[in-house]
């Protein structure tokens, strides 16, 4: 959705991308109200449509009602059932269903052109008429049942017109100015600065789309294409770089319910479809969504389902005429009104949020040095202002590491620059308690990407190898972490034999490490001295998992049960680690046959101090299952079977959107 003011800059690039031969359409959408102007204020927004190649393109017709001001303003005659003519009423007009019993608003139309098929005479009512210059738009047999249905009417001339009733077809297609987004579905709640809304990206949607399709929204926000997919039964996928975007989207997601739409290819369905068609299917069903759905259906009573119809004949009354036209006139699908069944309510389905290491093009002008520490080879190359790394040192310096307990704040009393490939800085730390460590080693991940194991691993063994055995703590500071991030520490044991791990408390020798989730605000860089300090950078906490293995039912195999105890919290004001409650962690999910590449939730729980399912509780009411719910709202998972693989796979998401996975052997051994 463009503005006014870079519609035709966004058309040039769109061109270039897709080509302009596979330009499609620009439309005009009414917004809610005018933009700021000195001169004429702008009222609309537009939306430009391109297709990948014109040639596969897809359509699907939509259409709005005919009413006052919108395609029924031609419709301005009655005529009732004696066949007496008089102009309708405005009230009429706006409002059809004043006309009294049997009248039917009609609007007169030419039954020529500029193309055969004949110029023969039309005796009607008395009178022989002839098409003027041009042709009569149907054959002589054709005009005959015109005039047995009654759809014929002399001019105040030499002609005769064609009635066309306004209930022939009281829909009217969409083109490509749509007035009706200014109202209704703009006053949508708001989530997000720059959420569209959903009746702009249900009509694209629905216009371009099949159920069962996949639809990609690269830029996220509160998540509205997603939510408008999952509504429509589309299959999607919506990125964003925001942690915020993505847990609004999640939780609208997670919050919501939808309607239950009868599938064409069901039982129900398929009854449903017989009802409305007459046609029986044939063959069992399957429930394919990709077959659609039944969708509510408007006549389209044209002058040659008329002319063509084999029914009509001299002699029928009004009703058997009515009867013979709506037999064979043809019907329109309203795809955005398909049936619903409303004895089932539906909810979101399975989906993950998955974290990608984002790529960035560098520029033109030069390359990256190979020598350059990573967090300073990702900032910019053209060497004006501070550099990444020491905007991030900056920021450090006055505002500390929290781990979201009040007062439990890691505070520098300076801050040096450290020449590492992978350690950028040393930080001194004063008053600290007996224990805890007053030197700090930092290592910066990169500014646009993800810190995965071999970061880590490279970094833990700069500090080991430096010889400083005044450095206990090492904090790794990133935008984004990967969830295996932890495994380097596994990896450093099994390379380096001399030193000790202490797994739960980070530790390798003596040098504790914490994983601090820098906040994306910090990419604003000068602009964040408007925005305050607070939370920019929080000790990324390690959830305590516990699995067990339990007697299968009745003498069964043994099963597997994965309890999560609570998140590990590091205390900067005392070096510490203690386990904390759930109340941070948001979702957990169990892979419960991990191959060791990918992770497939196979089982998805949710904890935390809100239960994020109370709003879709409170909504659906009495339709709910509470047990059902109560399984998914728990710490203890359900008992299933020992992995084939021998491994599963946990991954928890804190309230931040941060994700950590661990890989847990079914003996409990964590890697």
């Amino acid at each position: 959705q463009i503005g006014d003011e870079n519609v035709h800059l966004v058309r040039a690039v769109m061109d270039e991308v897709f080509g302009r031969e596979n330009f499609v359409s620009q439309i005009a959408l009414r917004t809610t109200s005018s933009a700021t102007s000195l001169y004429l204020p702008g009222t609309a927004d537009y939306v430009l449509w391109f297709a990948r190649s014109f040639e596969s393109l897809r359509y699907r017709q939509l259409f709005a009602a005919k009413v006052a001001g919108a395609g029924a303003d031609l419709y301005s005659l009655v005529r009732s059932q004696d066949g007496h003519e008089r102009r309708a009423s405005e009230e009429e007009k706006a409002d059809p269903s004043k006309l009294p019993p049997g009248d039917m608003l009609f609007r007169p139309t030419s039954l020529t052109s500029q193309r055969p098929p004949g110029t023969f005479p039309v005796r009607f009512n008395g009178t022989t008429y002839l098409p003027g210059k041009g042709y009569w738009k149907t054959s002589a047999a054709g005009m005959e049942r015109l005039a047995a249905a009654g759809r014929l009417r002399p001019t105040r001339g030499d002609s005769i017109q064609y009635l066309r009733y306004l209930e022939d077809f009281p829909a009217m297609p969409y083109g490509n100015v749509w007035t009706d987004t200014g109202t209704g579905s703009f006053t949508d709640e708001k989530l997000y600065v720059v959420q569209t809304a959903s009746k702009v990206i249900q009509r694209c949607m629905l216009m371009c789309t099949d159920p069962g399709d996949l639809v990609l929204d690269p830029t996220c926000g509160s998540g509205t294409t997603a939510y408008v997919a999952e509504q429509w039964g589309r299959r999607w996928i919506t990125i964003d770089t925001s942690r915020v975007a993505l847990a609004l989207a999640r939780q609208r997601l997670m919050g919501a319910k939808f309607p239950y739409f009868l599938l064409a290819d069901s039982p129900e369905g398929r009854r449903k479809e017989t009802d409305l068609s007459g046609a029986l299917g044939a063959g069992p069903t399957n429930g394919d969504i990709r077959k659609g759905f039944v969708y509510e259906r408007v006549q389209h009573i044209t002058l040659k389902s008329i002319a063509n119809n084999p029914d009509i004949r001299e002699g029928m009354t009004r009703s058997e005429i009515d009867a013979a036209i709506k037999r064979h006139a043809e019907y329109e699908l309203l795809y955005d009104k398909p049936y619903e069944d409303r004895k089932k309510v539906r909810v979101t389905g399975p989906f993950t949020v998955e974290s990608l290491s984002p790529h960035r093009a560098i520029a033109f002008s030069g390359q990256v040095p190979d020598d350059l520490p990573r967090s300073e080879a990702a900032a910019d190359l053209d060497g004006s202002g501070p550099s990444f790394e020491q905007t991030i040192l900056n920021n450090l310096a006055k505002a500390g590491i929290q781990n979201g307990v009040r007062n439990e704040r890691l505070v520098f009393d300076t801050i040096e620059p450290h020449a590492g490939n992978y350690l950028q800085a040393i930080a001194e730390r004063a008053g600290v308690a007996d224990g805890a460590p007053s030197r700090v080693a930092l290592a910066i991940g990169p500014q646009y990407g993800t810190v995965g194991p071999s970061f880590i691993k490279n970094a833990v063994l700069e500090v080991i190898r430096s010889g400083d055995k005044s450095l206990g703590l090492l904090c790794v500071l990133a935008f984004a972490f990967d969830p295996l991030a932890l495994g380097a520490l596994e990896d450093i044991v099994d390379s380096d034999k001399g030193f000790a791990t202490v797994a739960a408390e980070r530790s390798i020798g003596p040098v504790q490490i914490q994983l601090v989730r820098m906040n994306s605000d910090l990419l604003m860089g000068e602009d964040l001295k408007k925005t305050g300090a607070g939370n920019l950078f929080t000790v990324f906490g390690e959830p305590d998992i516990s699995v067990t293995l339990v007697p299968g039912v009745d003498g069964g195999a043994e099963q597997v049960i994965v309890e999560i105890l609570g998140v590990d919290v590091y205390d900067p004001t005392t070096g510490e680690v203690r386990s904390n409650n759930t109340d941070l962690i948001a979702l957990w999910m169990i892979d419960t046959d991990y191959n060791g590449e990918s992770f497939f939730v196979r089982h998805c729980y949710f904890t935390g101090g809100n239960d994020p399912y109370a709003r879709l509780k409170k909504a659906l009411k009495a339709d709910i299952d509470e047990d059902a719910w109560s399984t998914l709202y728990r710490t203890t998972s359900r008992p299933f079977a020992i992995p084939s693989t021998g491994r599963i796979a946990v991954k928890v998401i804190n309230d931040y959107g941060d994700e950590v996975m661990k890989v847990i052997d079914v003996n409990g051994t964590a890697s």
